[in-house]
């Protein structure tokens, strides 16, 4: 007799990243690392907190850069919508998308993907394999960068001007909604067929930032729970 398979259940939605599942004051789990710090700048300080009796993850920055990262692994053309929430006490006075001198957010929310360095022109990979070897072993070959601006429209896409291979995405702008928590939803396979011009690959990992190391500003952030979910029909 054959042996009978059982086909996996399709799951509605993905945890990237659960804080609320985490107590207030403790530590983070192991499996969430700390990336883009600098020597030369203090690194942004992250800490759970209680907000309305849920545990939510706490960002503040003085001149200071850090993100957090929670490797997941995710196939956008099954759970293409990304939803999260954050709140921000201000916008940042001389941030600008367009510049390196300016490339401070109050709040972002990086997309990893497992795109393949054999796709990237000769120029492009080398790069990207020298930046893997002097800083991250884990640089992605291509990221969307989910933002809250300060000037440029929500839904303008652009490329940092430190590499093409990330493409920020203006989730939110301006100061009118600051100091209030804000559920955000975006569609990451369509961000990325916008973005790169192809089809998104799978995600491998998704992180958080706060930073102010170009501005040299001042900023709390907070972040909710993050995840992926089926398209909904509507």
């Amino acid at each position: 007799a054959g042996t009978l398979t059982l086909a996996q259940p399709q799951v509605d939605s993905i945890a990237a990243i659960t804080f609320s599942a985490l107590q207030p004051g403790a530590t983070l789990p192991e499996t969430i690392r700390i990336i883009g710090a600098s020597k030369n700048k203090p690194a942004t300080r992250y800490s759970l907190v209680s907000d309305d009796g849920i545990t939510v993850l706490k960002a503040q920055s003085h001149n200071a850069v850090s993100g957090l990262s929670q490797a997941v692994k995710v196939n956008p053309a099954d759970h293409p919508i990304l939803k999260w929430r954050w709140k921000v006490s201000n916008t940042l006075k001389t941030s600008d998308l367009r510049k390196k001198a300016g490339d401070d957010f109050p709040a972002r929310i990086y997309v990893m993907f497992d795109y393949p360095l054999e796709k990237l022109p000769v120029a492009e990979r080398t790069k990207l394999r020298l930046a893997r070897a002097l800083h991250d072993p884990h640089l992605p070959a291509a990221t969307l960068c989910y933002v809250w601006d300060t000037k440029a429209p929500a839904g303008t896409i652009a490329p940092s001007p430190y590499t093409d291979r990330v493409r920020i995405v203006v989730a939110e702008s301006g100061g009118a909604r600051v100091n209030r928590w804000l559920d955000m939803e975006r569609d990451v396979a369509a961000d990325f067929r916008a973005a790169f011009g192809e089809d998104a690959p799978a995600v491998r990992a998704v992180a958080i930032a706060t930073d102010t190391d170009n501005t040299g500003e001042m900023v709390t952030a907070h972040y909710g729970d993050i995840v992926f979910q089926k398209q909904t029909v509507r």
